[in-house]
């Protein structure tokens, strides 16, 4: 098992990619964190994984708030005692639409979840990396983050602001052992795919699908199997990359 030993909190991880990922380290022996805000969504997968077999536990937090963050490694450590990795993978977006029509709050939110969230996880989890000797920080950004999309103009900032903030952060925490990651997933099949298409229909899927070379959306286990491996040992010289995962969408 590839991360045997290893405690592993994942944000956002009552659907989606964070549950894809979440099932997919308990699998390689990781004891999960599953963190959300919705407490039915997240239970329901820290029960799954138990039900397979692993070792989980739900922490509701909202990531955006230093408080909540600063629970969520008290809960981590008093459940298992030790962290070594955090995959900032909690997102949101505003429905697609012009630039001009999203509202303030909207903005707001967009920015506190997928921005400043990295702040407060860089901000809690970085000094216990440092004591303990080293550590991961995985962020799941967007390829809207490096080939944006029309209608989701300040989702696209978000994400581009998480990217470079990821790679600044692996610069500047190298010389501590702690190993700073992305992933770009292309639009996938999760809760966000129809706000990001505006409308969930036939022909609006297939103009989705019809700019992805590999001609389908993502699922969660693609972007899982590349969180294992860039949070794993395997990949312990890797740091500051950023990885597509979007079947061709940014060639």
């Amino acid at each position: 098992m590839r991360l045997s030993s290893k405690v592993a909190i994942v944000t956002g991880a009552g659907s989606g990619f964070g549950e894809g990922i979440a099932r997919t380290f308990a699998r390689e022996g990781a004891r999960v964190v599953v963190n959300d805000v919705d407490v039915a969504n997240g239970e329901r997968v820290a029960e799954a994984i138990r039900a397979e077999g692993g070792q989980a536990c739900f922490v509701r937090a909202d990531v955006a708030s230093g408080d909540d963050m600063r629970a969520l490694l008290e809960a981590t450590l008093k459940a298992w005692g030790e962290l070594h990795i955090m995959v900032n993978n909690a997102g949101v977006s505003h429905r697609n639409q012009s630039l001009l029509t999203v509202e303030e709050d909207e903005f707001d939110r967009v920015y506190r979840v997928n921005v400043k969230s990295l702040y407060w996880s860089a901000r809690v989890m970085t000094p216990y990396f440092k004591e303990s000797g080293g550590g991961v920080f995985l962020t799941i950004a967007s390829t809207a983050g490096v080939r944006p999309r029309p209608g989701l103009v300040w989702y696209n900032g978000s994400k581009g602001a998480a990217i470079v903030t990821s790679k600044a952060m692996a610069v500047e925490l190298a010389p501590y052992g702690i190993r700073v990651n992305v992933i770009n997933p292309v639009a996938g099949e999760t809760p966000l795919l129809a706000t990001f298409m505006g409308e969930d229909t036939p022909e609006v899927r297939a103009r989705f699908i019809g700019s992805i070379p590999l001609g389908r959306f993502s699922q969660p286990r693609d972007i899982a199997n590349a969180a294992l491996f860039l949070v794993s040992d395997d990949a312990d010289f890797i740091t500051g990359a950023c990885l597509e995962v979007d079947g061709g969408r940014c060639v």
